[in-house]
């Protein structure tokens, strides 16, 4: 069973962006494999949370206006029924800087099989010097 959520979620990242400069996030499919009331935490330890599918459409655009260029680049997944676990090593251009991060995302399932909670964990203090000391991804 958990074969199909990591198929989802790798659909769930592909959606974000193939990395090239014409490639932008698909809002309206994103926010469709995502419940009513998901939450998304953008980095653990610290990160805000966003709940909502509203405040996620908010998020995402806002994001967008900054990061260009993004793809989700998977290296390991696990999973169970209700969760998935993936590593990766992430690449975008945030404020004109390349910005290549690795991670790891926790994505949880509801009854139906769309996302509810969605956290990141990263190294914020990395990305931020790749996005040069003046840029401020949280403002």
């Amino acid at each position: 069973m958990g074969k199909v959520q990591e198929d989802f979620v790798r659909s769930f990242c592909a959606a974000w962006g193939d990395g090239s400069d014409a490639s932008r996030p698909d809002v309206d499919a994103i926010l469709s494999m995502m419940s009513e009331d998901a939450e998304w935490q953008l980095w653990v330890p610290g990160g805000p949370v966003i709940k909502g599918r509203v405040a996620l459409r908010e998020e995402i655009t806002r994001q967008m206006e900054f990061a260009t260029n993004n793809k989700c680049n998977e290296v390991n997944i696990l999973s169970s029924d209700t969760m998935v676990m993936q590593e990766r090593s992430d690449t975008a251009i945030i404020f004109g800087r390349p910005c290549p991060h690795q991670m790891v995302a926790i994505y949880e399932f509801d009854d139906v099989g769309l996302i509810r909670r969605w956290r990141e964990y990263l190294d914020m203090a990395d990305l931020t010097a790749k996005m040069g000391s003046d840029a401020n991804p949280t403002a």
